[in-house]
């Protein structure tokens, strides 16, 4: 029997059955992908890919304490199954106790769909997005622009079982979308991405279009110095900002005094103005178009994330409420070394509260005060000092000028030095939330709904001669 014939409830049932630990939790991840990618107004590769990844997090009870062992591999076969189990158990044995150690998570209602065959992705699904990029490659043509890209369609059912009687299921699609359009010389670039679940909401004309647009705005060059300047951050620079924030806001680093979220002299920033603006930012694993597990599913143990927790309940959590800090990222064991609620990390991340104003009327609300940039995406975003989040990384695909409510040419690229505590503080106006795709970080998180911020002294520390 192949490791594929194998259904995935019926794997997990099996390491469980094998298991000879204390506890154990089994997670069965089934991914199938789906892509296509094109140069030059033409596609060039297509493909579709299937795999199972089966976890197995063993637990063992001793004097000491309780001890955890993680062993994860791909296409197990039925052969392969109880070594794998053993190697967990004695990876756990041949551990000291976990810090992280809690027992394992009981009473949660069961997914009816737990038995089910997991779901897939196919080339189906861009039955009608393909028929239109070909159509956006034609239009392209003919007004001189190349279009470079790929998109990248991926579910993943996961199954988890534990000897504490849980049966959970989760779906998860996850669709990207990411397009270039250059002039025939390679001098000007615009780039522009979509997050999707389906491929039904993204608009390769309407991309087209918006591309060509911006082209347009770099056929005039204007070169700026580095310094402050007034900038409009469209969504995708905001989450790519807001998802590090996100990523640094452990509850357990902040009591230690170890993050932007510490308070001097102790304690956390938990009730503590970040901004003035009356901004939430929030997780919901309900969130329509963004849904995403409603129970915790952690493959290792870090940080604030525990195998321990897997199959802890998810609900909505406000990170920031109106402005003001509300919680910090918890495990159930760092929520009881701090003092902190029980608040897991949640795989998407919504920033409301702006104003009902698209990034359009943001420009043409710029005034003539100075010089405004309006900026395309973030990318190369590396951390300098974990005490203020202070963040690097550089401009790409368009750094437009702003003069007068018009976009009147394109500047340089630059590094900045910002970080996103010290950008929502100083951020004096939000526009529309809007589902966006963040373009540094959309290998590991697709699922944010951001505005637009106008800040009015960001950073630009440096010329920088990429593209």
């Amino acid at each position: 029997m192949s490791a594929r014939s194998s259904k995935p409830h019926e794997v997990v049932e099996r390491a469980l059955e094998l298991s000879r630990a204390d506890g154990c939790v089994v997670i069965a991840d089934e991914q199938s992908t789906a892509n296509l990618r094109w140069a030059g107004n033409a596609l060039t590769t297509n493909g579709v890919t299937r795999g199972r990844t089966l976890t197995v997090v063993a637990t063992v009870d001793g004097k000491e304490g309780t001890a955890s062992g993680v062993v994860s591999r791909s296409a197990v076969t039925p052969d392969e199954l109880e070594p794998l189990v053993r190697a967990a158990e004695a990876a756990a044995r041949g551990a000291g106790p976990a810090e992280d150690a809690q027992p394992l998570v009981t009473g949660v209602a069961q997914s009816p769909e737990f038995t089910e065959a997991p779901v897939e992705t196919s080339s189906a699904v861009f039955a009608d997005f393909a028929p239109a990029l070909g159509e956006a490659f034609a239009r392209a043509r003919a007004g001189g622009r190349e279009l470079y890209g790929f998109a990248n369609h991926e579910l993943v059912s996961s199954y988890v079982g534990t000897s504490t009687g849980l049966r959970l299921r989760h779906d998860q699609p996850n669709g990207t979308l990411e397009l270039n359009a250059k002039s025939p010389d390679r001098m000007r670039s615009a780039w522009a991405g979509r997050s999707t679940r389906d491929f039904k909401d993204v608009d390769p004309a309407a991309l087209d279009a918006e591309l060509a647009v911006r082209l347009g705005w770099a056929e005039r060059r204007v070169a700026l110095p580095a310094g402050r300047y007034e900038t409009l951050l469209p969504p995708t620079a905001v989450a790519d900002l807001l998802i590090y924030q996100m990523w640094s806001a452990s509850g357990r680093d902040a009591v230690e005094g170890r993050t932007v979220f510490s308070k001097p002299g102790g304690g956390t920033r938990v009730g503590e103005r970040l901004t003035d603006l009356p901004l939430t930012l929030r997780s919901d694993p309900n969130e329509p178009g963004l849904e995403s597990a409603p129970f915790v599913l952690a493959h290792s143990s870090g940080g604030d994330q525990s195998v321990f927790d897997n199959g802890l309940p998810l609900a909505a959590t406000e990170w920031m409420r109106e402005g003001e800090l509300r919680h910090l990222t918890t495990s159930r064991h760092s929520a009881g070394l701090t003092g902190l609620p029980v608040a897991p990390g949640i795989d998407n991340i919504i920033l409301d509260g702006g104003e009902d104003r698209s990034l359009d009327e943001m420009v043409a609300n710029t005034d003539h005060r100075g010089p405004c940039l309006l900026l395309t995406c973030l990318w190369y975003i590396r951390e300098v000092d974990p005490a203020s989040l202070l963040l690097t990384g550089l401009t790409r695909d368009g750094v437009y000028l702003v003069e007068n409510g018009q976009v009147t040419g394109e500047v340089n690229n630059f590094r900045f030095n910002e970080s996103p505590v010290g950008v929502l503080g100083r951020a004096t106006e939000a526009g529309r939330t809007e589902k966006t795709l963040p373009r540094e970080w959309s290998d590991w998180f697709t699922r944010a709904a951001m505005p637009a911020l106008r800040v009015p002294d960001f950073n630009m520390s440096s010329v920088s001669q990429g593209v």
